[in-house]
């Protein structure tokens, strides 16, 4: 079952084509990463999905209940914009209870969510602060717990975290993973990539308006299949070659790293490559900086872009 599943979309803006026929598909249940440079379509991709925009050709299915519509949806998708804005007048508190009376919500279940999401975002004593007094990062806070409001099923999110502190990031992403874990999917935007890295199980690379790559984070990044080992110097590696028999092992000159690519087989994990790969290098005299399961995802995205 997927909560969102983009066919072959296109989208053309006079000459420029946003996006190329992309096609990736979101399950449910999943904490999504999109990932993509200034111009890949990510934007145009949220605004397809939100009913923002037309496509051009292809399809979207939301929810398996096919595009956009908002008497299907409503209550069941909710969407933050990179670029969301505010009443000036409008106070925090009011904000929510406005928009979860548009969901069907009574007055009285709008005002208990509204209350109980600004307590999670950190607003809890600037509920009656008009949006006008806010910080940019209290603006952010309270967005998202605009796009939080009425446990939708499907939550599209683009760059939450720009403009927070260290602190009230660190709190949102755990926000984000306990939403998550009550079975609510959630699709993010970001370039903040060991964020997306710490937080997402599943990611998608586009680029120029298509997919390059897209599956389980620790897929994607070879935690199931590389190693990389840090090495102050260039060492002989004979010795780790006949340790790591029939694997592939090759020397990264420039960031003076060792990459191990290993074949998968049942009862071998990962640190059983690592301890053969140590102590075949220790022995050939080598200074050890430090060791990775797969590569980052900002290395991986930057190998593929």
């Amino acid at each position: 079952m997927s909560a969102l599943r983009f066919s072959e979309v296109r989208k053309r803006f006079g000459a420029i084509e946003a996006l190329r026929g992309l096609t990736f598909e979101v399950p449910r249940g999943s904490l999504y990463g999109l990932i993509g440079p200034n111009g890949a379509g990510k934007t145009t991709a949220f605004s397809i999905a939100c009913g923002f925009l037309n496509a051009d050709a292809g399809e979207v299915s939301i929810l398996e209940s096919g595009p956009f519509h908002p008497g299907r949806l409503k209550g069941r998708m909710t969407a933050l914009p990179q670029d969301a804005l505010l009443g000036a007048e409008t106070r925090c508190l009011e904000h929510l209870e406005f928009y979860g009376r548009l969901q069907g919500m009574t007055g009285a279940e709008a005002r208990r969510q509204g209350e109980r999401l600004l307590d999670e975002v950190g607003l809890g004593e600037r509920r009656n602060a008009k949006a006008r007094t806010l910080s940019h990062g209290m603006l952010r806070r309270l967005t998202v717990a605009q796009a939080l409001l009425g446990e939708p099923e499907l939550i599209l999110l683009d760059e939450p975290t720009s403009g927070l502190d260290p602190r009230h990031a660190h709190e949102l992403r755990e926000l984000l993973r306990r939403t998550r874990r009550d079975g609510r999917t959630l699709v993010i935007s970001s370039h903040n990539l060991p964020e997306l890295e710490a937080l997402c199980d599943h990611v998608a690379f586009i680029d120029r308006g298509v997919l390059l790559a897209s599956g389980a984070t620790d897929a994607v990044t070879g935690k199931g299949q590389e190693v990389e080992i840090d090495l102050v110097e260039a060492v002989d590696l004979t010795s780790l070659r006949a340790a790591l028999d029939g694997d592939t092992v090759s020397w990264d000159e420039p960031r003076r790293l060792v990459r191990v690519v290993y074949r998968p087989r049942e009862g071998r994990a990962a640190e059983e490559v690592i301890g053969l790969a140590l102590r075949a290098l220790l022995d050939s005299g080598a200074r050890i900086g430090g060791v990775r399961k797969g590569t980052s995802l900002e290395r991986k995205f930057l190998e593929m872009t």
